[in-house]
């Protein structure tokens, strides 16, 4: 868990998993929604898939990256109990 707080601690990071987070994307694609370089995502993607937050399969010569929910649901398991503090009375 503590790996994917240091990761996500990033703002290209989490930019990069709201655009995978509905569907997979290739990098072109990732990069143009990103607003980042090919070098710079390549560089970020990793990052991510090494900590198990997305997925690569590869099209071709393309590589299409999409998010892997099963690593946030420690962090969701642990932000839980923090819920019931950002309740508004």
């Amino acid at each position: 868990m503590s790996t994917a707080f240091a990761v996500l601690g990033e703002p290209v990071r989490r930019r990069i998993l709201d655009v995978v987070r509905d569907q997979p994307r290739a990098v072109g694609e990732i990069v143009a929604l990103v607003g980042c370089s090919q070098p710079s995502a390549s560089k970020h993607l990793k990052v991510l898939r090494e900590a198990g937050l997305v997925a690569v399969t590869r099209d071709a010569q393309r590589r299409v990256y999409e998010l892997r929910p099963d690593a946030l649901r420690d962090l969701d398991a642990w932000l839980a109990p923090y819920r019931a503090q950002w309740q508004v009375p």
